[in-house]
């Protein structure tokens, strides 16, 4: 579980693959899509959706 929502392994997974310095705010992005979306957890899906937003 990371800030409350769980994680899928392969979620986490690509999380990891985000440069860090802007790790922190797509995780804080990813969570928001997640709650907008009422997801009961963060799957890679999710994760690549929001890595679209960012342009990578």
């Amino acid at each position: 579980m990371v800030n409350g929502l769980p994680w899928t392994a392969d979620a986490q997974a690509k999380l990891k693959n985000i440069p860090f310095f802007v790790r922190a705010q797509a995780r804080k992005r990813i969570e928001d899509v997640a709650r907008e979306t009422e997801a009961e957890a963060v799957t890679a899906d999710l994760v690549e959706q929001v890595r679209l937003e960012f342009g990578q």
